[in-house]
């Protein structure tokens, strides 16, 4: 099969995926073997392109949020020709004491697609079989994919910030997680206030239905009862507590962050305010997410891309080049 492989990571590197051929991957027991029909490009694959996350895997295929047709390895509960969906926890252990309170997020030893394990940036890919999500028909190959890991990880980190109904809640930074969580939010009554680098991020926000819109640490005019952060950057996490009211909360939906800067306790923390860090998904958050998905049509925004074309997709997340999400087609 034709895949895309990082041989290391490549911090400056405009071309660091190489696309080659390399050996059918066989399926393995307990697990189903895809043929990949469309795979949504993270920011996440970027951080490990990059090696802003230590490398695990000599050669290793990125892309975690895949969506492919059962070709081997099918059951009673999973047939061939089912189209399922892949996310970023591609397996947890199931008995460390996290898994054992229900909190696989947090799994001591879980597995990573497309960082511990081979990704979907491939013509085939294979994935354990209890974590894949068979797809509702309404949700097509290309909209589905973002919603794997951008959609389902903005679904949490709305309810890790404890959002409510009727609540006012800012997103800084609007890629392709927060242009899908704004639709959830609008849909629970919710007023939305974004905060955003780029005028055709901006633009977007507006025409999603936000509220207000500024620029990526501008100060929304009213105070936010919830925040959450989608930039990996730690002078936006300032901006977003600056904005909370007391008792608010942000949640920080990025697995890696630049830095913290230094604040002020007295008139950023107090007040019981809270920074809260979103670590992963569970497959509750997944079967929730992709139900309410259907059931609210969302169709987010894509930039297709070819295979021959996965360096020219991270790039163009790199550098916020496109307006919603990236999806590889094979």
């Amino acid at each position: 099969m034709k895949a895309a492989i990082l041989a290391a990571p490549a911090a400056i590197s405009e071309r660091p995926l190489q696309i080659v051929d390399v050996a059918d991957p066989r399926v393995r027991s307990g697990h189903v073997l895809l043929r990949v029909r469309a795979c949504g490009v993270c920011r996440t694959d970027l951080h490990i392109v990059e090696g802003e996350l230590p490398p695990k895997q000599l050669r290793i295929i990125p892309g975690h949020q895949i969506v492919g047709e059962v070709i081997d390895g099918a059951s009673a509960d999973i047939p061939l020709g089912t189209r399922v969906g892949v996310s970023w926890v591609g397996g947890t252990d199931g008995t460390c004491p996290y898994c054992l309170k229900g909190l696989e997020n947090l799994c001591d030893s879980p597995t990573f697609t497309g960082y511990t394990v081979a990704g979907g940036y491939a013509e085939c890919a294979f994935a354990r079989a209890d974590f894949v999500f068979p797809l509702p028909n309404s949700l097509d190959d290309l909209h589905a994919a973002p919603l794997l890991c951008a959609g389902i990880i903005g679904f949490r980190s709305l309810r890790v910030a404890g959002v409510e109904r009727g609540e006012r809640v800012g997103l800084f930074g609007f890629g392709a997680s927060a242009h899908l969580a704004i639709a959830v939010l609008l849909g629970w009554k919710c007023e939305v206030y974004v905060s955003t680098r780029g005028k055709s991020h901006r633009e977007l926000a507006e025409s999603l239905g936000a509220t207000w819109v500024g620029s990526e640490t501008e100060k929304p005019p009213v105070e936010l009862d919830r925040a959450i952060t989608f930039a990996p950057s730690g002078d936006v996490v300032i901006a977003a507590l600056s904005s909370l009211r007391k008792g608010g909360v942000v949640a920080i939906n990025a697995i890696h962050l630049d830095r913290v800067p230094q604040f002020d306790y007295d008139t950023l923390l107090w007040g019981e305010r809270q920074i809260r860090s979103v670590a992963n998904m569970t497959r509750a958050d997944a079967r929730d997410f992709l139900a309410l998905a259907a059931k609210i049509g969302l169709r987010p925004k894509v930039t297709v891309f070819s295979l021959n074309q996965a360096n020219e997709a991270l790039m163009a997340v790199k550098h916020d080049a496109v307006d919603g999400a990236a999806v590889i087609v094979p």
